[in-house]
């Protein structure tokens, strides 16, 4: 055998011992992290969170949402954009975040919609029209109420279902706190004092699933390819 030839069979043997390596330290950041993501999925994508789009989509964006923030008002029309470029293949879910002083009364509005079915288009009116109800960062919820005439909502059951929460259920009953009120046991889990960076309202964060891999995260966006 000539030094050529040695050289060759040299390099090709590198070559192979680096992909071989490379592969094994991916897969074993993908076990990694996947057991990092499916210890916290429940502070992430919760079960009760509003859901929009096929639950066997490869993306799953977690919005963590104040309905009083703006960066949130510019950001969830761009998920909406994607997710028509994309049907079928991204799911939406939000997860509430009320930081902004008055915003928590908005929460209650958007949480009680949901009992007639009309989440999406109660959010989508009150982020549309955020700057007759906010100002200087302090929300005014007393003017929500004139904009959700289009969406089809009976004002009055939602009045009725919003008190009704607020009075929370029958004394013998265990109370259910809002989604809100969770924050704090989220960032209890994640190890935080307070939302972690990258969940902070208008950001994003995205659990999704990988055919026998489990979950990835990809800084803010996980995706199931």
């Amino acid at each position: 055998m000539n030094r050529k030839t040695l050289f060759a069979a040299s390099a090709v043997v590198l070559l192979l011992a680096f992909a071989g390596g490379s592969l094994l330290y991916k897969s074993e950041r993908i076990q990694r992290w996947a057991k990092v993501i499916g210890q916290n999925e429940a502070a992430l994508a919760s079960a009760h969170s509003p859901s929009l789009g096929s639950a066997d989509a490869k993306v799953h964006i977690v919005e963590f949402l104040d309905p009083a923030c703006e960066t949130c008002a510019e950001f969830y029309p761009q998920v909406k954009r994607m997710m028509a470029a994309h049907p079928d293949r991204i799911r939406l879910s939000v997860r509430h975040l009320p930081l902004h002083n008055g915003s928590l009364d908005v929460v209650r509005m958007l949480e009680a919609s949901r009992k007639q079915g009309k989440y999406w288009p109660t959010l989508e009116a009150v982020l549309a029209h955020q700057s007759q109800w906010v100002a200087n960062h302090v929300a005014r919820p007393e003017r929500v109420w004139d904009l959700l005439g289009g969406t089809g909502l009976d004002l009055a059951q939602l009045r009725a279902d919003m008190r009704f929460a607020r009075r929370g259920p029958q004394p013998r009953a265990r109370p259910q706190r809002c989604q809100g009120a969770r924050r704090h046991d989220d960032a209890g889990v994640l190890r935080q004092r307070s939302p972690p960076a990258g969940l902070r309202p208008g950001a994003a964060a995205a659990a999704g699933r990988r055919r026998g891999a489990g979950r990835l995260p990809l800084n803010a966006v996980s995706a199931r390819r």
